[in-house]
């Protein structure tokens, strides 16, 4: 089993692209979770057509641990099984916390046996790696993380951030970083940029996603581009990618 955890300045397109990651690695065969680990919820809902599925941890509130798998997880029709961790009530306790207590919640409950996932790819909230914002990072859950970034100052600055903490981490037995997929880029002077920030850290950019109108259309139609548009040179670059990640998870790039 492959677990991947998606990372990247708030804005950046971090959700967009991890599901139609998942969609391709679907389309491709795999049986693949997502999972989105952000108290606003709203990681799997363009894979559902706009729907806000229950997530893990207003379950928990209502039910206690009287609940099944089935009553958290979904499969979209694309063929991706969708989960959310939530958060706390808003202005009371630690969304940190909320995402350790789910995590924690969905393995309990038989997440990885029930469903033998090829793939899961986490994805987690903006740029904040501290506490249970860390917590996809750890070995039982993702083995590589990867950082989403454009040619833009401060996104540079977040994905540098994040990368440090993933080095820091190498410590605890953390996953290790993957690579840089630069998002939105408007030019060649934005790869650069990236590509310089990359080399930093002893890594590369294993991902160039063009700014294309097309994503603004699917997000505004609850969709993704893989099925809304899925003949499209976007859907085919997220192909690409999604299959390159996956072959070096592989070992086989």
């Amino acid at each position: 089993m492959i677990q991947l955890a998606f990372y990247g300045k708030g804005g950046i397109g971090k959700s967009t692209t991890v599901s139609n990651l998942a969609a391709a690695l679907a389309e491709q065969g795999h049986r693949v979770v997502q999972i989105g680990c952000d108290p606003k919820a709203d990681s799997t809902l363009n894979l559902c057509h706009g729907r806000r599925i229950p997530t893990v941890m207003d379950t928990c509130r209502k039910y206690n641990d009287d609940f099944k798998l089935s009553d958290v997880v979904v499969k979209s029709d694309i063929g991706v099984y969708c989960a959310e961790t939530g958060g706390p009530v808003p202005g009371v306790g630690c969304a940190g916390r909320g995402v350790i207590s789910a995590l924690e919640k969905l393995k309990e409950k038989g997440l990885y046996e029930a469903l033998s996932p090829d793939v899961v790819l986490y994805d987690v909230l903006g740029d904040v790696v501290c506490g249970g914002f860390a917590m996809p990072m750890r070995r039982q859950y993702a083995q590589t993380v990867y950082i989403l970034t454009s040619g833009e100052a401060m996104s540079i600055y977040a994905a540098a951030n994040i990368a440090m903490a993933v080095d820091r981490f190498k410590k605890r037995h953390y996953a290790g970083l993957g690579g840089f997929i630069v998002n939105r880029y408007h030019n060649e002077e934005d790869i650069a940029q990236a590509a310089h920030m990359a080399d930093q850290f002893n890594s590369s950019i294993v991902g160039r996603l063009p700014d294309d109108e097309m994503v603004k259309k699917a997000d505004q139609a609850h969709d993704i581009v893989l099925r809304m548009a899925k003949t499209s040179s976007l859907a085919e670059k997220y192909r690409q990618l999604a299959d390159l990640i996956y072959r070096r998870e592989c070992g086989a790039e």
